[in-house]
């Protein structure tokens, strides 16, 4: 018979060929294709029990042949939350439950409208936006600044989007509903012409509006009109305000082009004058919906011209953007401040306890400093020589309206951000988010697209879009913004929320972040814990933002976690390998995954949901098993099944094997004590007498930490060092046929004993 270290060495040696050797024994090569061929069929922990072949090839691939009767014991562990510390599984002092539980996915994933990382980049992009709104504005009036010199006719900005959208929004013109006709005949009207298309049309309509609003106003005075009627007149009114508000902006849009009555451009000019030109540019800025701080400048600017010519308070409040730009600047934002409030506030004296700002006001300081900006008596007028305003009340108004112009906006955000966040937790469906105001114009924003522009038919359809498929109705739109609004949302076929797709299922990014802060952990101090738990904290969060195999690899800090969780130093991988080794067909035994002597590669691998184009897609094969627990469960059982046929001629080598295998998992002298097999490779090893195992526990677990330091055990070389000398004692000292080894291993399974097993775990249950 070959000695213990021999046989030892021919087997790890060249470990791979040993393992597949064991693999293509014929017996174990028909279990493993009825396990591979089955275990996607299965749906219920039920089925899995009721199939003896397919759970005993589980039970024993982790260690666990000898509790296969335990199926009442084995529910709980699989049916264990393995996020929840104080789970069955978690809560069993031996780790091989929580890893079979591990290996399964029996605790269902949480289908969700969003991920936490899809909301928090949707919230980004919004807020990007938001951010970047001046920016943009910049550059759409640095393009139209120079493409309208361009111009040689009125056609060639309606056939160019980006100049007919400058113009469209500068001027408050609908382009849903538009008519091209008459949009053109304004731009082509002399201003200055009385007989011009833009006068004769929108000069009488303004006319007449004008007059029905006096006449209404003068019907109000009647004081038996019903408040119905009342209120139906001033309805009337203000849509009266609406149409003469449009028919202006038409007038504007006349004004601010130079286009002769056919088209064309006159001779030697371009279609607009530099004064035209910015006039425009000003009212694009001002018309963003989003006071940004180029408008904000143009609105200070406006203020300081203009207050200086006002002479009454009825011309103050006459204009609209001077109050509102008080209002801003003194936060008087409240709906119920109105023009009479503002006008009553500026005919104030601050000095006078009787005044409105102290009888109705009630001395709100917002209104002691508005009245004291301004220079108004209290019939509303200026006394002579007096200004409504002096060079420092100018100057200080126009700083508050700096400090408070994106005032508004700012709370607008956090009310539609609170909203979005409030609303996203609650969809359970596409019909939900489309009823959610707040979801759909976040969202659409966010992606630079306008709410109002996006019809429910479309948005529906894309939510509902296969992203996987190239004909789906996503990507017939030819716009990457609605597939990038697709990729943000989890919905199924139907229309339901799912589970959703990333790089790394809920389940293995639980299983890899508890691999590594239990391997940073596992002789660390309490402050290294802490690091590696926030590091786990952005693995999570990251990860779940990779879309493609390129952007994994890319990041070297996502790559190095996943190394380090399953004990293989950064240092020592290229970024060639790691190419390589993704790029393997774990279904091909010949490929570079599959052909590595550590099987954690194949494991990382099959942990991501990688296509064979990189990209992110459904590639899960089983039910209740996720892929890499299926190369996990394989590859364990293989190995023990060779760790027990190498035991068959020599015990002592199945112990070695065995106690290689475990030792880098081995954190406490009481791991040893409670493994029967690792204990008497320690007691051969360092020579210890059968006669202590019945001193105290405690006791025994002092003389292990004297003899041997346990953190060693991960040095791979001084396991090597102490295995050469097992084998050489055990050779020495021990009758092979008859030692304690074989009593050890006569189970069929380096382990524990099941009384010891359930011992254990009614210990742990008991809080011992």
């Amino acid at each position: 018979m070959l000695s213990t270290f021999t046989s030892y060495n021919l087997i790890t040696r060249d470990l791979l060929t040993s393992l597949t050797r064991t693999q293509q024994d014929s017996i174990n090569a028909r279990e493993e294709t009825y396990y591979k061929e089955n275990i996607g069929k299965v749906t219920s922990v039920d089925e899995f029990l009721d199939d003896y072949r397919l759970f005993n090839y589980a039970m024993k691939a982790y260690g666990l042949e000898d509790m296969t009767y335990a199926a009442a014991f084995m529910r709980k562990v699989l049916e264990s939350d393995l996020s929840d510390d104080s789970s069955f599984a978690n809560s069993l002092t031996d780790s091989r439950y929580r890893d079979f539980a591990a290996a399964f996915n029996f605790q269902e994933e949480t289908p969700v409208a969003q991920t936490e990382a899809q909301l928090d980049d949707v919230i980004g992009l919004y807020t990007a936006g938001v951010e970047s709104a001046g920016s943009a504005i910049q550059e759409e009036t640095r393009y139209y600044n120079i493409v309208i010199d361009k111009v040689d006719n009125v056609t060639d900005i309606f056939q160019n989007d980006r100049l007919k959208a400058y113009v469209f929004q500068a001027f408050g013109i609908d382009e849903d509903t538009y008519s091209y006709q008459n949009i053109r005949d304004v731009m082509t009207s002399d201003i200055d012409d009385t007989d011009s298309y833009v006068n004769q049309t929108y000069v009488p309509y303004i006319e007449e509006l004008e007059q029905k609003i006096a006449d209404a106003t003068t019907q109000l005075s009647d004081t038996s009109l019903t408040t119905e009627e009342r209120s139906a007149i001033r309805a009337d009114i203000t849509t009266w305000n609406g149409f003469i508000d449009t028919a202006e902006g038409y007038l504007e849009l006349a004004s601010a082009f130079n286009f002769n009555e056919d088209g064309t451009v006159p001779d030697g000019e371009t279609a607009q004058t530099a004064d035209m030109k910015a006039a425009t540019n000003e009212a694009y800025t001002l018309a963003n919906p989003r006071v940004t701080s180029a408008a904000a400048l143009l609105n200070k600017a406006y203020f300081e011209e203009a207050i200086q010519s006002i002479t009454t308070v009825d011309d103050f409040v006459a204009d609209s953007r001077l109050v509102d730009y008080v209002r801003t600047a003194y936060e008087l934002t409240e709906v119920s401040i109105v023009n009479a409030t503002i006008e009553n506030i500026l005919t104030s004296d601050p000095d006078d306890p009787t005044s409105y700002i102290y009888t109705v006001g009630n001395g709100d300081e917002r209104f002691i400093a508005l009245a004291s900006a301004f220079n108004f008596n209290e019939d509303g007028t200026l006394d002579d020589g007096v200004t409504a305003q002096v060079g420092t009340q100018t100057v200080a108004t126009s700083n508050l309206y700096m400090v408070h112009y994106n005032d508004a906006d700012d709370e607008a955000d956090e009310t539609l951000i609170s909203g979005y966040k409030a609303d996203v937790a609650e969809l359970e469906s596409v019909d939900d988010f489309i009823d959610s105001d707040s979801v759909v114009e976040l969202a659409l924003k966010a992606f630079g697209l306008d709410p109002d522009s996006v019809s429910t038919y479309t948005l529906k359809q894309v939510l509902l879009s296969d992203l996987n498929d190239p004909k789906s109705y996503v990507y017939q739109l030819k716009d990457e913004r609605f597939v990038e609004l697709a990729k943000a949302f989890n919905f199924d076929e139907e229309g339901a929320i799912t589970v959703p797709l990333m790089a790394q299922s809920e389940t293995q990014i639980l299983a890899v972040s508890q691999l590594y802060v239990l391997e940073k952990s596992r002789f660390g101090t309490d402050e290294e814990q802490e690091t590696a738990e926030e590091e786990a904290s952005y693995y999570s969060e990251e990860i779940q933002k990779i879309e493609t195999l390129d952007e994994f690899l890319s990041n070297e800090r996502l790559v190095n976690f996943v190394l380090e969780a399953n004990r293989i130093d950064p240092e020592t991988v290229t970024p060639e390998f790691l190419q390589e080794v993704f790029a393997s067909d774990l279904d091909d035994p010949e490929s570079v995954a599959n052909t590595q002597e550590n099987r954690a590669w194949r494991w990382i691998v099959s942990s991501f949901n990688f296509d064979a184009e990189g990209n992110v897609a459904d590639v899960e094969d089983g039910t209740i098993q996720l892929r890499q627990g299926v190369y996990k469960t394989i590859d364990y059982y293989i190995r023990q099944a060779m760790e027990e046929t190498a035991g068959e001629d020599n015990a002592g080598v199945r112990l070695a094997l065995y106690f290689e295998r475990k030792a880098p998992t081995i954190t406490s002298a009481y791991d040893i004590l409670a493994d029967d097999a690792l204990y008497e490779v320690f007691k051969v090893t360092y020579g210890v007498s059968d006669e202590v195992g019945n001193a105290d526990v405690d006791a025994q677990a002092e003389m292990i930490e004297r003899y041997l330091d346990l953190e060693e055990l991960q040095d791979p070389e001084f396991v090597s060092k102490m295995i050469v000398k097992f084998a050489v004692l055990y050779d020495t000292e021990n009758n092979v046929d008859t030692s304690a080894a074989v009593t050890v291993l006569s189970g069929g399974t380096a382990g524990v004993s099941a009384d010891l097993l359930l011992s254990l775990a009614q210990l742990r249950a008991g809080g011992s």
